[in-house]
Order: C-alpha cells, then structure tokens, then sequence
C-alpha cells in the first residue's frame, strides 16, 4: 500500500539532521514518494542532493510569500535556473493575507512572475493561500491560471470553492489539520472535493495530526515533537474515515492523483 506525501520540506533544518532517520521511518510507514518543496533562495540548493540520496523523493522550487522581502535582484532568473537544471515543479508559492497589508502588492507581483514561469516551462504549481481566497481567484481569472495543473496544498478554503476552484484545475491536498476533530471546515471541504483531485500530505515538519504521541512518524528535537513523512498515514486513515473509502483504496487514489503531478520520476502533465 505505497503513500505518496504531496507537499514536505525535507530541507528544513529541523528534519535535514536526521534525515537518514526520517527517511527510514517514511518507508517503513510505506510512503514511497515525496514532494519536497523549496520556500526560497537559501533552501533551493539544499534539494537536489536531498533527491539524489533518496529515491522518490520529487522536487519543486518556488519563493513562499513569507521570504518575498528577503529576495535577491535576479531571484527568477535564478528560479528559472532550478527548474531548468532537472525535472521539478514551481512552489511553494500563493498569498498570504496574514502578513501586513503592506506586502500583498508586492506579494501578488512575486506570485504572478511565478505563475508565467510555471506556464512557460509547462510545470504544476503548489499554492500556499491564507485568508486571501478571494483576492486569489479575482486575480488569477485575470491573468490567467496555471495551465499545467496545481495543488492547494493544506487546503483550508470552504467546501463552496471546490467546485469553482476544480474546474479551474486544482487538486486539493490534505494535512494533519484534517485529524482534528473540531476542523469541522477542513472535513466539510474533505467531502466537496472528487477523488480525482484528492491528495494527502504532511507538510513535515509542520501541521503535527492530532494523534502526534502514538505516531512512529514524529520525532522530537529537544522535547519538541516534529511531523515527517512517516505520519502521512494518520491522514490517510482520517480521510478513508470520512469518505467511507478503505484505506488501500485512498492509497491508490491519492498515489495516482499525486503522480500525475509530478514532474520527472512520474507523469508529466
């Protein structure tokens, strides 16, 4: 029963030192492929050497709007050069209306440069979006969506924008907020979403499920508990719960959706 871990960052210096551990602890859990997602310029060369010491694991480069303000002149020049040198997805990129209002121009601008990129080169996208939905589907009806697929990665948007959203092409992917019971948003958009456009993810070393203490998947860094891979099957088991499906049976859905995506070592849109 293979997994497929939709969205993780492996790069993090909170899991790269015990990367051997953790990659251990994912195959045992039987996550055989992973998306492994740069945020910006400094984690960008961390990856490929990640995916050379590891087989299955995928790649995608993009600039998060946390790190926009920290960008380099020649950033996309540099982007492009990633994404160019072997196989790999753009992201994780999006809107985040959390931060000041004062960055959302410059936010959108960093996010629309990506986007053409992602058109340019033919490569799905991994969206970050917070509180800024609205914004998100005005602006991108304007200058146009990716046209090579992506992925609402912890999806955290209602049940009512799945339908609009998926006919605009996105696959929907889950994290371990979805284990929380009081997620009644997350489980109600769980239920809106087709299968084929269903994915699950960790987004390790983040977003901790809620069964966190009786996971083998979670490791812990000076009494802290840290999310890897290895707990993508508490996701699993949660959305086999809540669409009545078998776990085998959300397994080959999300292994299947989540290759589609993937460029380089799958399918290639």
């Amino acid at each position: 029963m293979p997994l497929f871990d939709a969205h993780c960052h492996l790069q993090d210096a909170r899991l790269l030192p015990h990367l051997d551990t953790v990659m251990r602890q994912a195959s045992e859990a039987g996550v055989t492929r992973l998306m492994c997602c740069g945020s910006h310029e400094q984690d960008w060369p961390l990856l490929p050497d990640i995916a050379d010491r590891f087989p299955g694991v995928s790649l995608s480069f993009g600039l998060h709007p946390w790190y926009i303000g920290a960008r380099a002149p020649g950033w996309l020049d540099r982007l492009k050069a990633q994404l160019t040198a072997r196989p790999s997805a753009v992201g994780e990129i999006g809107l985040d209306h959390a931060l000041a209002h004062t960055t959302f121009a410059d936010q959108e601008s960093v996010f629309l440069d990506q986007i053409h990129l992602a058109n340019e080169l033919k490569r799905p996208v991994t969206f970050h979006c917070r509180r800024a939905w609205g914004r998100m589907k005005e602006l991108l009806d304007e200058a146009g969506w990716p046209a090579y697929g992506f992925v609402l990665h912890s999806y955290s948007g209602s049940a009512e924008l799945v339908e609009p959203l998926t006919r605009r092409g996105a696959f929907f992917s889950f994290s371990g907020a979805l284990t929380f019971e009081q997620n009644r948003k997350g489980r109600e958009a769980l239920e809106a979403v087709p299968l084929d456009r269903l994915l699950i993810e960790t987004d390790a070393p983040d977003m901790l499920p809620q069964a966190e203490r009786a996971c083998p998947g979670i490791i812990r860094n000076t009494g802290k508990p840290i999310n890897t891979p290895g707990a993508l099957v508490l996701v699993a088991r949660t959305v086999a719960a809540l669409r009545r499906l078998t776990l085998e049976e959300v397994a080959a859905i999300t292994y299947r959706n989540a290759s589609t995506l993937c460029v380089g070592g799958g399918q290639t849109p």
